[in-house]
């Protein structure tokens, strides 16, 4: 029977002189652009303009960047960066929170729905649900190349030693035995082609975006009850979670999760338009 999956990928892909094109930029920069040309065709399908593809891109690119980086800071470390703020800026040293970048992609999808669809918020994310779900996806895929946000220990047959990883190390040399961890990434990346699915379905199937919102009251439920539930199992990013009942991942979740009740319980009555 297989014991673990020993797991001593090199998050960087190809070295260029002194540049190196590591595994999770490249998963970003993938993940927008099929984002980009699912909804290029969807918004070609519906009939409206080619510029609103161009337009949703710049937005979401810049937001959900600079609000996953934020993001981190402020809800994981702000101890440090309060004291460094200079060091915010070095987006390339990692630490981005997809709370963060949620949170400023909504505010940046109701001035786009202002300034360019003249539609509802929740119209254009229930188009938008499947493209997120790929980018989040995406995104997962590089976590895992680089070895990071996993785990617990566990005797599960598809656990990961994650060879590479500091915290696996110290987990190694703690207790003087390998031990193999809940590979979370995949999860992760399991509930959001659970959302991708069920939202391609939603619209193309059943064309239940006639009901605004529902799309993504029901997406938001799975991205964030999944992920409230996968915390139990995850170790902590940062130390003043190791003594939380709900660490900061999970409470970020619970206003994601109840807009998502909010957004379903209403879909009845909501308007296309402002």
């Amino acid at each position: 029977m297989l014991g673990s999956i020993v797991w001593d990928v090199d998050p960087v892909l190809v070295h260029i002189g002194s540049l190196e094109i590591r595994w999770y930029g490249l998963m970003w920069g993938l993940g927008f652009i099929f984002a980009y040309e699912f909804m290029s065709r969807l918004f070609k399908r519906e009939k409206y303009p080619d510029n609103w593809a161009d337009k949703l891109f710049i937005y979401c690119i810049v937001s959900s960047v600079i609000g996953a980086r934020l993001g981190h800071c402020l809800f994981y470390e702000w101890d440090y960066y309060g004291a460094h703020p200079m060091e915010i800026l070095k987006i390339w040293k990692g630490g981005l929170a997809s709370h963060g970048g949620v949170f400023a992609l909504i505010l940046a999808l109701i001035w786009y729905s202002k300034k360019v669809t003249k539609k509802s918020v929740w119209w254009l994310f229930d188009r938008m649900i499947p493209a997120v779900a790929v980018v989040c996806m995406c995104i997962r895929f590089g976590n895992l190349m680089n070895s990071e946000i996993f785990g617990y220990p566990t005797t599960l047959p598809w656990g990961f030693e994650f060879i590479r990883s500091r915290e696996w190390q110290e987990l190694y040399n703690r207790d003087g035995v390998a031990q193999a961890c809940h590979p979370t990434q995949i999860y992760e990346m399991l509930y959001c082609l659970i959302a991708l699915v069920t939202s391609w379905l939603m619209y193309y199937k059943f064309h239940l975006q006639k009901r605004i919102g529902l799309i993504t009251g029901v997406s938001l439920l799975i991205f964030f009850g999944a992920r409230f539930g996968l915390e139990f199992m995850k170790n902590p990013q940062v130390a003043e979670e190791v003594n939380m009942t709900l660490n900061i991942g999970q409470w970020l979740s619970v206003p994601l999760i109840l807009l998502g009740i909010y957004l379903i319980s209403t879909c009845k009555t909501r308007k296309e338009c402002f």
